[in-house]
Order: structure tokens, then C-alpha cells, then sequence
């Protein structure tokens, strides 16, 4: 009897202390994460999400829109570099929208009016020449690097099929970035019906409802009159109409939009880029004479609602489509509550109309200080 009862009692132990002993080993869950960007600079959801204690990129995919592809794929491996995340495979996506193009955009600007942005068809002005891609006519050409030129190469797969290949590898598990033109993620869609509902969450920087001037700062003032006579455009879907009409009616388990409004009251200034100083590490030193002050904090939104969404403080869930009507509103955002939304296509989506700058910033800074790689 008493060898019964020290061996139940052992036994007990043992069922009671294996789960828990099981529970410790278990390590926290990565989340994984796909980047789809026409990168510029050193900046931009890339450099946060390489930093980010929990997620894993599988890949940062490049599309033209504020630069030509080839140089937002440079400046991808440049970044990967920098963060030692050279294992992180950079693809090259689309060159030209769908269906707008040059001679498109300059016929619209005869009817309807002057783009002030056009991405690579922009005139060249001195402001922007300095090695940054913008106005540069030729696809091909690919200025040399103010953060310096990469070393490694590209990935010689095409962009859409790494996308569809990823998601089809991870269904459901995957966050998908879209934070340039949307070109890539609508020939993934069309390559693969069922892209868009394999992915776990889109995350997207596009659209603009109605942004106002948040900053009394000389060029916050400048960013502004790109949206006073025309609130409803922004340059991301702009550059692809089409394509961020595909995208907008994909059958997304969650879509989460950062449209212009928030940005608005963001900026880069010298005295957040001075706090990152004392970090010395090569991505912080580039920092310094990378980036110029007075930017929105862009594409940094998309990343940090996802990483530290205590920061939205305002949200709305809208039905969003996009104008491919070749009018007026040529690549304008479309938004409807509920009630009155059409029923053509257009699926519920979270936007983020708000953020906590100060909040933000001090989680941007956590990230950026933070000692990686691999």
C-alpha cells in the first residue's frame, strides 16, 4: 500500500509539473512579415520591422512609385546591409503602373491640372537631385546612393511570384506591407485568386480622406498645398489607380489603411534625429547625413500601428475603393460608412485617421536604438 501511494504521488507530480515544464520551453511566437515598397533612403517601414524584437521579414519586394524600381531596390539592399540583415532576400517587382503612364499623366495634366508629385516623371528640381531617383526619366539609371551604394544583389526571382509563394508557404500567418504603388500586390492577386485571403492582415500607406495641416512648420506648410485643392489624392495609389482597385477589393481577412491624415501631424526633425545619436551604431550614424528634416513620417505609421498600436487614437472603419474613371478623379480615394456604400466591390477597412506623435516616436526610437543582425 505505501509503495502504491508513493508511486501515485509520483505520478501526480509528474502530470502536474510536465505542462508547465513543457510551457517554459515554448518560445514566444514570431510574427511574420512581408514588405512590399518603392524605397527610398534609410528610412520607412524596412528599417523598423528589421529592428523589431518579434517579427521575421521574409522579404522585402520593390516596386517603382517615388523612385524608379531598380533604384528602390538599390536603396532595399543598401538598407539590409546597414542593418547586417543581408540573409533578408530583396525582389524586384513591377517597373510601370498596369495602365497609366507618362503620356497618360501629362494628357490628364493638360485637362485637369498640375501634379505637383510624379514620382520618376517628376521635372527635376535642385531640391531633389541630390542622388535621391526623383525625375530621373530613364528606368535604368540608378543614381548613385546618398546612404552609398550596395555590394550584394538582388534576388532574380519576380516580385508577385515570391509574394505568392510566401503566403502559399505560410497561409494565414503572414503580414503583408504594402507602402508604395500597389502594382505588385495586384498581379499577386491575379496570379493567385486566393493571395489575398491566404494572407493573415494587410497592412497599407495610401489613400487620403481629408487631411489637414497639423504642424505650423515651414514645410509642414509646403506638404499642405498638395492637399488643399485636392484632399482625396495621394500619390501611392495615384501613381496605379488600377491597381489599388485590385487590391482594395481583394477578399482580405483584415486590411488596416493609413491614409495621409495621420502624417500630417508627424515630422523628422533634427532633434529626433540627434536623440538617436548616442546609439553609434552604423544604422543611427547613417541617420545623420541620410535623412533630411521635415518629412512626414510616412511610411513609419504603417509600421507602428501594427508594432505599437497604443499609439492609434483615432480609427474609423470605412468601405474604401479608388476612382479609375480617367476623370478628374483619376486615382482620388472613395470611402462610404456602411449605409450608403454601393456594393461593387469595396470591402470594410480599419484607417487610421489619428496618432500620438509624441508616443510614436518614443517607440520609433527603442526600435532604431536597438543592436541587431545576423
Amino acid at each position: 500500500m505505501r509503495r502504491f501511494v508513493a508511486a501515485l504521488c509520483l505520478c501526480t507530480i509528474v502530470v502536474l509539473t510536465a505542462p508547465a515544464a513543457s510551457i517554459a520551453k515554448v518560445a514566444p511566437a514570431r510574427r511574420l512579415v512581408l514588405i512590399d515598397d518603392d524605397v527610398v533612403g534609410l528610412n520607412g517601414v524596412p528599417a523598423l520591422l528589421l529592428q523589431a524584437p518579434d517579427v521575421d521579414v521574409l522579404g522585402i519586394t520593390t516596386t517603382s512609385g517615388s523612385v524608379w524600381r531598380d533604384t528602390a531596390t538599390a536603396y532595399a539592399l543598401r538598407t539590409v546591409e546597414i542593418l547586417n540583415r543581408s540573409d533578408v532576400p530583396v525582389v524586384p517587382g513591377a517597373t510601370y503602373p498596369l495602365l497609366n503612364n507618362e503620356a497618360a499623366t501629362a494628357r490628364w495634366e493638360g485637362l485637369y491640372g498640375r501634379l505637383e508629385f510624379k514620382g520618376p516623371w517628376t521635372d527635376p528640381a535642385p531640391a531633389v537631385a541630390r542622388g535621391s531617383g526623383l525625375g530621373v526619366p530613364s528606368p535604368a539609371v540608378v543614381p548613385s546612393l546618398s546612404i552609398g551604394n550596395p555590394v550584394i544583389k538582388p534576388s532574380s526571382e519576380i516580385a508577385a511570384a515570391f509574394l505568392v509563394r510566401m503566403v502559399r508557404a505560410h497561409p494565414h500567418e503572414i503580414t503583408l506591407f504594402a507602402t508604395g504603388p500597389m502594382t505588385n500586390i495586384a498581379i499577386a492577386q491575379s496570379l493567385d485568386p486566393s493571395f489575398a485571403a491566404n494572407v493573415k492582415e494587410l497592412v497599407y500607406m495610401g489613400g487620403s480622406l481629408s487631411p489637414q495641416q497639423a504642424l505650423d512648420t515651414p514645410a509642414a506648410a509646403a506638404f499642405a498645398r498638395g492637399f488643399l485643392d485636392t484632399p482625396r489624392r495621394e500619390f501611392n495609389i495615384r501613381w496605379d489607380p488600377e491597381a489599388a482597385r485590385i487590391m482594395a477589393h481583394g477578399a482580405w481577412p483584415k486590411v488596416t489603411m493609413v491614409p495621409i491624415d495621420p502624417s500630417t501631424g508627424t515630422q523628422w526633425t533634427r532633434g529626433f534625429l540627434d536623440s538617436l545619436k548616442p546609439a553609434h551604431s552604423t544604422l543611427t550614424d547613417t541617420f545623420q547625413s541620410g535623412l533630411e528634416p521635415g518629412f512626414p513620417m510616412w511610411d513609419e505609421i504603417a509600421a507602428m500601428v501594427w508594432l505599437e498600436p497604443a499609439i492609434v487614437t483615432r480609427a474609423e472603419t470605412l468601405y474604401i475603393d479608388f476612382d479609375t474613371s480617367q476623370t478628374a478623379g483619376y486615382g482620388d480615394t472613395l470611402s462610404w460608412q456602411e449605409a450608403y456604400r454601393p456594393h461593387l466591390g469595396e470591402r470594410a477597412q480599419t484607417v487610421v485617421l489619428r496618432v500620438d506623435r509624441a508616443k510614436m516616436e518614443t517607440a520609433m526610437r527603442t526600435f532604431y536604438m536597438r543592436r541587431v543582425g545576423r
